[in-house]
């Protein structure tokens, strides 16, 4: 069974997953997964002390060592338990009926990768657990988990607001039709403004893949918007957003476009850092 897979690591960003991922559930219609992942480096299950030889005396502090890596781990592991109880009763008291929580040992990209077969929606935070308020950045393994996870991925901030309108940054590849095709048929958008944008030259051709993609939108019977605009891709992006004031940016992934590879290396950080609302990434 398909789910909207809402990943938590006790970060400030936690409620808003949990609410933006209840949101995505009820309007797609689709069950909910609650994940929490406890990283198998910080919090192993049980302690390696293979290749510790020859500690003579001293071979009790080694085992005294693991002792505490034994609780701070089962400690973890409660509290992770506890995350996922809270975060379970808040997206019930939101509408959801059908949420299941699962806890996994070991790295946050292989985990999510292990359950792709089972999602349909991830939704993650923007900063992660080692953000803080003094120093808010994009989690640490955010880039990864676009590079490596084939479903659609929905990053969000810290702060949660039911989304009203949404863009898709089209550049007429194969990839912005397939993001077109996966709008289309999603009821997440019905009823919502879209926008269709393109970055680079004003010309007859591009006019014409837009007006096509619109053609594919006609079904949600939705006000579609569509726009050329010349500039920084990044900077271009925001700046439309802001100016029609719309709440969630639709991108795809990888490509040889000037959209698709601004998702590579810096400008990928840069975009992420300084988003304000939710951006969800087509594989």
């Amino acid at each position: 069974m398909l789910r909207v897979v809402a990943c938590i690591d006790g970060s400030g960003a936690t409620p808003a997953v949990c609410d933006y991922a209840a949101w995505a559930s009820q309007h797609m219609e689709t069950p909910m997964m609650l994940l929490h992942v406890l990283d198998e480096d910080r919090y192993p299950a049980e302690p390696d002390l293979a290749g510790h030889i020859g500690l003579g005396t001293r071979e009790h502090l080694l085992e005294e060592l693991a002792e505490l890596d034994r609780k701070r781990s089962k400690l973890a592991l409660e509290h992770g338990h506890h995350m996922l109880d809270q975060a379970e009763k808040r997206v019930i008291e939101a509408g959801v009926t059908d949420v299941i929580k699962r806890q996994r040992h070991g790295g946050l990209t292989e985990s999510l990768v292990a359950l792709e077969d089972q999602t349909r929606l991830l939704v993650v935070g923007l900063h992660g657990e080692s953000s803080s308020k003094g120093h808010v950045r994009v989690g640490g393994q955010v880039e990864t988990i676009i590079r490596s996870v084939h479903r659609p991925i929905m990053l969000v901030p810290d702060e949660f607001s039911a989304p009203r309108s949404a863009m898709l940054a089209f550049d007429g590849s194969a990839t912005a039709f397939k993001g077109v095709e996966l709008l289309a048929g999603s009821p997440v958008f019905s009823g919502m403004p879209l926008h269709l944008v393109m970055i680079g030259a004003d010309t007859n051709d591009r006019w014409e893949q837009l007006k096509q993609a619109e053609r594919m939108l006609s079904g949600l019977g939705v006000d579609v918007h569509l726009a050329i605009r010349a500039g920084d891709v990044e900077q271009t992006l925001h700046a439309y957003q802001e100016e029609n004031d719309i709440d969630i940016l639709v991108m795809g992934a990888y490509g040889h476009s000037r959209i698709r590879q601004f998702l590579v290396g810096s400008t990928t950080t840069n975009m992420l850092n300084t988003a304000l609302k939710p951006l969800v990434i087509l594989r």
